[in-house]
This record gives structure tokens, sequence and C-alpha cells, in this order.
């Protein structure tokens, strides 16, 4: 016979246990149907992200799609409880060449959208976003410097972009519509899109070094509607990279901390 002592060491492991399987249960449902953690790795969204930003993406803006789940396993296709996207919204979307990838971009362009990007400027359906110039911008990853702008979409989202420089000259004579570019230089002055039906075109707000819808070779393209993740809400952490994990005495100081807690637009 088992003695109190068996007994109760027994009542605390299936206590233990069945905390883990419900704190599993828990957190897989929040990843999936409500929000998702993702981090900056690159600083083609800066200034609005920066390398070392951590972010919460909400799952049901868009509603879901196999994405959603990890691993994005092949059990349904298409979206369910779908939302359209808005113009301007900074979404998290799986690579349509390589689905493990995930990209972090803003959305310019809705199907049926003509976009073009002639000396730097952003047409949307022939018009061109309007911009106002606001000051330089210190890159810092790698101290570079460039031009900071604040870029206005047709339905009013502002947000700031960065350009190298500003070309002036115009996009190649007979322009096959969507004709991808070869380089991110070249996306400076591009053919002409029409969004296709179901997709979506992104942008990195530091358009000159952002692997995007206008390259040919970024694996992005269109993007399928299906491939959305979520939308961007806010940065609950951001670190500048200067102290390692095991140097512990420096976290302090490598958090940035005017970012935290704060929303993305």
């Amino acid at each position: 016979m088992k003695n109190k002592a068996q007994t109760k060491a027994e009542g605390g492991l299936r206590e233990t246990v069945r905390t883990i399987v419900y704190a599993v249960l828990i957190a897989f449902v929040v990843r999936t149907f409500l929000y998702e953690p993702f981090n900056i790795p690159s600083g083609s969204m800066e200034s609005t992200l920066l390398v070392g930003d951590y972010l919460f993406v909400s799952k049901y803006s868009y509603g879901y799609s196999r994405y959603s789940l990890p691993f994005g396993p092949p059990i349904f296709y298409g979206r369910i409880l779908a939302r359209q996207p808005q113009r301007g919204d900074v979404v998290v979307f799986k690579q349509p060449e390589h689905p493990s990838v995930d990209f972090i971009k803003r959305l310019v362009g809705l199907p049926g959208d003509h976009i073009q990007v002639i000396g730097g400027t952003l047409y949307i359906n022939d018009v061109a976003a309007k911009r106002s110039y606001t000051g330089r911008y210190l890159d810092p990853e790698n101290r570079t410097e460039r031009q900071q702008y604040e870029e206005v979409l047709p339905n009013g989202v502002k947000h700031t972009i960065l350009l190298e420089g500003l070309e002036t000259k115009p996009p190649p004579r007979d322009c096959p519509v969507n004709k991808f570019t070869e380089t991110r230089v070249e996306a400076e002055n591009t053919c002409p899109f029409v969004v296709p039906p179901d997709t979506y075109f992104m942008m990195g707000d530091n358009r000159d070094n952002s692997a995007d819808s206008r390259v040919a070779n970024s694996g992005v393209g269109f993007v399928p509607a299906e491939n959305l993740v979520g939308r961007a809400e806010f940065i609950f952490f951001s670190t500048d990279g200067s102290a390692a994990w095991w140097e512990v005495w420096k976290w302090p100081l490598a958090i940035r901390y005017s970012r935290l807690f704060s929303a993305i637009r």
C-alpha cells in the first residue's frame, strides 16, 4: 500500500503536469489566434522599426490562414473570417517563394491598384503620395546619414520613409507592366505595377535598402492574401545590441527605453 508521502508526491506530480499542459495550450491559443511575438533582424523598415525591436503582431486582424498555425500545415487554404488590410498597415507575411521565412513591410498597394516609383516618389493610381522633408536620419547600425520624410498615403495614413538621395531620371522607356527591378538601386525608378486580385504590394520604409515587392530577387513580388500573418501593433522590447546575452551587467544600458510599449504607425 502507498503511504501518505507517496500519494502526496504523485498528486503533486500530476498537478505539475496538468499545469504545464494548460500553459502550453494557452500559449498555443494566444499565439495562433491572438498575438505572436516577432523581432526585427534588418533595417529595411527604419526608422519605423529598428534592428533589435521586439513586437507583437495581431493574428486576428485579417482573419486566419494556414500560416496562422505553427509551421503552416496545408490543412486548409484561403482565409477564414477574412478582413481586408488597410493601405499603410505594417504587415508580417510569409515570403511567397519560401513560406518558412517571415517578412515585415508596409502595405502600399491593394488589389487593382496601379503602383509605380518615379525618382524615389511613390505613385498610387497615378497620383504621387504627398511627402514633406523632416530632417536627416543617422542609421544606428552603420552611421550612414539619410534623408527622412513624412509620407502621406491616399487614405491619410502618415509614416516616415528614408531615402539616400532623390533620383530625377525617368523610368525606362516602353516600360512593361509588372516588370520587377533587378536591384534595390533601380527600385527608385520602376515600371508600373498593377496589383493582381487577392494580392498586395509591399514596400519597406527604408526605401533604398529594402528587398520588397519592387525587386525581382527579393522573393516577395505580389504577396498573396493567404500569406498574411498579421498586423504589427506595438513594440514591447527593444535593445541596441551593445550587450551580449551573458553580459547581464550591460543589459540596462542596452535597452531602448523610449521604444518600449510604443505603437507602430
